[in-house]
């Protein structure tokens, strides 16, 4: 048994230390949000947080994750409410087929976190996560919107 940290909760998962952690996210835990894309972490479909660092689930042995905490886009949303860059993607209309989308907000998060007012050339420098529909403007747009939304929430909480 492998235990896992998965958004705050601990699962044992019964598989040989070599499965990537994608299939064990969506196959034996059952958290599908994480997409199959192309399989040799070049898309991003399946980007994941592990210990905070936006990362290629695909290509992740899940006996090499040890205690590290993993976060999926099942966790992005709190108490009911959307995180910036989830509210950002649906204010700016970004997904098309939609499918690339949940390892692009993930990674999108990551970047945010690193540099919370991005420049254009950071985002093409950081989010290297592909989308066959092409929806490259919209994702610029609304990674800059949710970096504004970001930044006055956190503004309106150091107020308080």
């Amino acid at each position: 048994m492998i235990a896992l940290s998965v958004n705050g909760k601990t699962h044992n998962v019964d598989v040989e230390a070599d499965t990537p952690l994608l299939w064990v996210l969506r196959d034996t835990i059952g958290l599908t949000g994480t997409k199959y894309g192309c399989g040799i972490a070049q898309c991003g479909c399946c980007t994941v947080h592990i210990g905070g660092v936006a990362t290629r689930s695909c290509q992740v042995p899940v006996g090499t994750v040890g205690a590290a905490q993993i976060t999926t886009i099942e966790a992005l949303a709190q108490d009911g409410k959307l995180h910036p860059v989830q509210q950002a993607w649906i204010d700016h209309d970004v997904p098309q087929c939609g499918y690339c989308q949940t390892g692009m907000m993930m990674a999108v998060v990551a970047l945010l976190k690193e540099k919370p007012q991005p420049t254009d050339a950071d985002i093409e420098t950081a989010i290297t996560n592909i989308c066959r529909c092409g929806t490259y403007q919209r994702i610029r747009a609304a990674i800059h919107a949710a970096a504004e939304r970001t930044s006055q929430h956190r503004s309106a909480t150091a107020a308080r």
